[in-house]
């Protein structure tokens, strides 16, 4: 487990090391947002800037495919993306803006409390200038908080197994608290991202205080985030997870997975922002743009809840999950719950 966690912060590490470098061909300060003018206008400088940076905890075969698809939209401009947990990126973010040497020009995020307070404040964020955020179909009134944060997309969690060992599925995260399971069960691991935390408690009130107490007792193996665990599921490593994100791309792959949503799934959002710092505040604005439009969703949302109808892959409507209890996320109580969750599953 110790290796898994450390080969994904070396990843993080390494790619904002490089992406630093191709912040040096940008302004690196302060951002004022993009030129005054039509959207025409920001297009037109966006294509001189050239190049346009995301900070996403995202998966990356959806944000390969939002590249794919960005790019075929904006030739002109090249789009890169670095993947990481919000306990990996919220921080680099709050860095550079500090430093006002900006590396990222968007930032996706599902930690409620983070977006909470910068959507409040407004000093990590610029306004929304795209016209398909304002579309009716997108319903900005739902979607869109201080006309600097706006909804991407939404993760909704499923039950996942692995169809060789459990051929008859599943269909309560209760089925899975049984003895032959013990060791063949895959969970996250919370510490010090809210959205995770949040999942663990909304497990406790609904399917039983000690839910998680009886889990641990079957000794589950831990991994780094739900994309892990799809790829477990997928080799065998594990055979059931009591919370995994919909394997839709797994099983359009030929993996030998199954996953359903509970009778009361559980889900987060995810909203993106334009960064105050962004070296490419123009194209920052094209790709938060695009985002939202039908093209953007549909690259974004296989296996996801879309915020447009009628996304091909999507599983649900992004409007339709509520959002996580801020009050009962600060960083204070995240950190004393990932403590105890800590004790329980790897003392």
């Amino acid at each position: 487990m110790r290796m898994r966690t450390r080969f994904r912060t070396l990843t993080i590490a390494t790619a904002i090391l490089a992406s630093l470098s191709l912040a040096a061909c940008g302004s690196g300060t302060h951002s004022t947002g993009p030129i005054h003018g039509s959207w025409d206008d920001v297009v037109a400088a966006a294509n001189k800037e050239g190049h346009v940076l995301l900070y996403s905890s995202q998966k990356p075969a959806n944000l390969q495919a939002l590249k794919a698809s960005f790019e075929a939209k904006y030739p002109k401009i090249s789009m890169e993306f670095v993947r990481g947990t919000d306990a990996d990126i919220n921080p680099r973010v709050e860095i550079e803006n500090r430093i006002g040497k900006g590396v990222a020009d968007v930032h996706m995020v599902t930690d409620a409390a983070w977006i909470k307070t910068a959507s409040d404040s407004g000093a990590y964020s610029t306004k929304l200038v795209g016209p398909s955020l304002g579309s009716p179909a997108y319903e900005p009134e739902k979607s869109v908080i201080n006309n600097r944060f706006f909804l991407t997309s939404a993760a909704v969690f499923a039950l996942g197994w692995n169809v060789e060992s459990v051929p008859n599925g599943l269909r309560s995260p209760r089925d899975i608290l049984k003895p032959e399971y013990t060791g063949k069960i895959g969970i996250v691991n919370p510490t010090g991202i809210a959205s995770y935390v949040d999942l663990y408690r909304y497990y406790s009130k609904t399917f039983g205080e000690d839910y998680w107490e009886k889990l641990a007792a079957l000794k589950p193996r831990v991994f780094p985030s739900a994309i892990a665990i799809g790829q477990a599921l997928t080799s065998g490593e594990v055979v059931v997870a009591p919370a995994v994100q919909p394997l839709v791309a797994e099983i359009a792959a030929g993996a030998p997975v199954g996953w359903t949503l509970p009778e009361k799934p559980w889900g987060t959002p995810w909203y993106s922002h334009v960064l105050r710092v962004a070296p490419h505040p123009n194209a920052a604005q094209v790709l938060a743009d695009f985002m939202v439009t039908k093209e953007g969703q549909t690259a974004l949302n296989n296996g996801y809840a879309a915020t447009l109808p009628d996304i091909p892959g999507a599983v649900a409507r992004a409007q339709d999950i509520k959002s996580p209890d801020t009050a009962d996320l600060t960083p204070e109580r995240v950190k004393e719950y990932s403590q105890q969750w800590e004790k329980l599953f790897l003392s």
